[in-house]
């Protein structure tokens, strides 16, 4: 992988626009979580030190520190916890400190109630004399440590410039080690800490010069696997597998949500780092050393799973825990085994995830893995922390207490749907309250528009004709290599030509009609079922009728049959799919008057024929409402969830009471 040595990116025009110290520290610490090989994911954190005058006009100094649930790309000033300095002091001066003692004195001594938890490393920050401190995971420096010699080539190459310090786990213990290794070994030379196995530390009283002294250090780590022949990541050119593999990847997301214990996304991510990475003579044995950070077991979990063996690797997962969990200072419950990793042969690189936005850090974390075990390996090889390290991480309460943290799941976290006719009208609508719901959604319609609907990790726009087969296959394909399966469809896709009588209907229209509305549906309905019957909480799939179905019109021949034809269809797969646990209904709208054939001319001109005003027209129904595209939306997504667990072939109108079907 060819990519250029780190580079500054400071300006001093964009520096000077700040008006505070807290604002430089924002500003530079964007700088730093721009470029991926610093930070990924929420990794590293960043300090300043700021007196402030408090309400009874007493100055203190509060130490604004990265705040959880933040990232270092798009923090704001919001984003640090205000800490009062001089109590952190105090406590790294403790013999010990438990951590939920950490956590309340991190809590109490915050000047804000409202901002977000401070960085279980505050205590480490506060310690360090510099108004301005900057961390970071650069992948060059922990590359270099992560190998048998590791210490030794640090120190070679930044020399007494940097203090190193050996392994210890994030937290107090890492803060009083840190406070005591620096009042012994700091001199006027020191510009910064290497903690191996973890990341680098710069810090000045200038946030420019704190900022480029990280540059400096991570370009010296580059520099020197430049100089060794170690940073280049030599890739072939390997193409993704053409052949259809929608199947393959549904079984397979299938058997690692079963041991997960709940519906996960997986994605075959399809990088030209992972399929390289995947045909290495000896992937089994470099893969499985352990991650780049201890950190990153909470997302990639310690090793990846090389092959399809997911019985295997729950099994391994368990002896791991087994191993390690008697050695806990108190009790443990095993995680679920379930691999967030899978390095396959023919799939490549997948990433596993409950969401779309977690298999995006998952696949973004391990990519960077990749190429540090590859830059390693002619150093000697890869050599990461022994395993009861990584463990005692990925136990930590606190960080297993952050990851808990956002509440309760959303509805269809884990879950994916297949929406037709997307781009606009009730499909679109369909989309948003399926992604209200934590669902991942893959939009399909013929309007090219709908490959840029939404900006959403969670949202696959296809553009695609509904009656070419090919272009539906295609689209199966996209979506099951974005996000691993199928669990619900929305068969919503459709055309209404302008009325004709049936003495005048054409069979050429007639069979477009019966070609888009009917046999398009029949052979999607096909080629999901097999998807639908991996789906882990079971397959659901709602059809979009018609009133038109129970109280047809003159002039609407071709719709109304197909739209019947169609409800009929779906009475019939309730029968065929009921023993698969794939449950279908159908809904008839009725005047949805917010979509792109109801005009504001065309509305009026409707509204004249009855003799009513246009909002007469809209609310002319029983209940006297107006049914938008939205109350067809959520009734759709409400009937894929648990309310409608046991309903199979239904019907419901959603029409605000016709009279015709009454």
């Amino acid at each position: 992988m060819k990519q250029p040595p780190i580079q500054s990116l400071w300006s001093a025009a964009d520096a000077a626009q700040c008006k505070d110290d807290l604002d430089l520290r924002v500003y530079s610490s964007r700088l730093l979580g721009q470029n991926p090989n610093l930070v990924l994911h929420g990794g590293g954190n960043t300090s300043v030190k700021i007196t402030e005058t408090n309400l009874v006009g007493e100055q203190e100094e509060i130490l604004y520190v990265k705040g959880s649930g933040w990232d270092l790309a798009t923090i704001e000033a919001p984003g640090f916890a205000p800490v009062r300095l001089e109590p952190m002091k105090k406590l790294a001066k403790l013999e010990s400190l438990s951590d939920p003692q950490m956590v309340n004195e991190l809590k109490t001594q915050m000047t804000l109630a409202g901002a977000p938890s401070p960085s279980v490393e505050t205590i480490l920050h506060a310690v360090l004399p510099y108004k301005f401190v900057d961390h970071t995971h650069a992948d060059a420096v922990v590359t270099l440590t992560n190998t048998a010699d590791g210490e030794q080539r640090i120190r070679e190459i930044y020399g007494d410039r940097v203090i190193v310090v050996p392994y210890v786990m994030p937290g107090f213990d890492l803060a009083r080690t840190i406070g005591e290794q620096y009042e012994q070994e700091a001199t006027e030379k020191t510009i910064g800490m290497v903690l191996l196995n973890h990341g680098v530390f710069s810090f000045s009283d200038s946030a420019e010069t704190s900022y480029q002294r990280m540059i400096e250090l991570v370009s010296m780590a580059e520099q020197s696997l430049m100089e060794q022949g170690a940073w280049e990541v030599q890739q072939q050119s390997i193409t993704a597998p053409a052949a259809p593999q929608h199947e393959a990847i549904a079984t397979l997301r299938s058997e690692i949500s079963a041991a997960a214990g709940r519906p996960m996304l997986l994605q075959m991510t399809q990088s030209e780092t992972g399929l390289n990475f995947v045909k290495h003579p000896k992937l089994e044995q470099i893969a499985t050393r352990g991650p780049v950070t201890p950190d990153h077991v909470l997302r990639t979990k310690r090793i990846p799973m090389v092959g399809r063996d997911v019985a295997g690797y729950c099994a391994a997962y368990a002896d791991y825990f087994n191993q390690h969990a008697p050695n806990a200072k108190e009790p443990k419950t095993m995680l679920d085994p379930a691999p967030r990793v899978v390095l396959d042969q023919t799939l490549g690189l997948c990433a596993v995830g409950k969401s779309a936005a977690e298999v995006e850090m998952v696949s973004d974390l391990y990519e960077q893995t990749m190429n540090c075990i590859q830059r390693a390996e002619p150093l000697g090889g890869w050599q990461a922390l022994p395993a009861s390290d990584i463990f005692d991480l990925e136990y930590w309460d606190l960080e297993q207490a952050k990851l808990k943290s956002g509440g309760s799941a959303p509805l269809f976290q884990g879950e994916v749907v297949l929406v037709t006719g997307a781009a606009s009208g009730i499909g679109k609508a369909c989309v948003e309250s399926f992604l209200k719901r934590g669902a991942a959604v893959v939009g399909f319609d013929i309007n090219p528009a709908i490959e840029k609907l939404i900006d959403s990790p969670a949202f696959l726009g296809i553009a695609g004709d509904i009656a070419d087969e090919t272009a539906q296959q295609s689209a199966l394909e996209q979506a099951v290599r974005r996000f691993g399966g199928l669990d619900m469809v929305v068969l919503n896709a459709g055309m209404f030509p302008g009325g004709t009588p049936i003495a005048e209907l054409k069979t050429e229209a007639w069979q477009q009609v019966l070609r888009v509305n009917l046999d398009a549906n029949l052979a999607l309905m096909r080629d999901c079922y097999p998807l639908l019957k991996q789906a882990p909480n079971g397959g659901r799939m709602v059809v979009m009728g018609s009133k038109n179905v129970l109280a047809p019109g003159a002039g609407a021949a071709a719709y109304s049959a197909s739209k019947a034809a169609l409800t009929q269809l779906m009475r019939i797969a309730a029968f065929e799919w009921g023993g698969e646990g794939i449950r279908i209904n159908a809904l008839h709208p009725d005047a949805v008057f917010d979509t792109g054939i109801w005009t504001d001319e065309v509305l009026q001109s409707r509204a004249e024929h009855y003799g009513m005003s246009v909002q007469q027209y809209k609310t002319r129904n029983i209940l006297k409402v107006e049914v938008t595209s939205g109350d067809v939306a959520e009734l759709t997504a409400e009937m894929c969830g648990p309310l409608f667990a046991k309903t199979t072939a239904a019907q419901l109108p959603v029409d605000g009471g016709n009279e015709r079907v009454i």
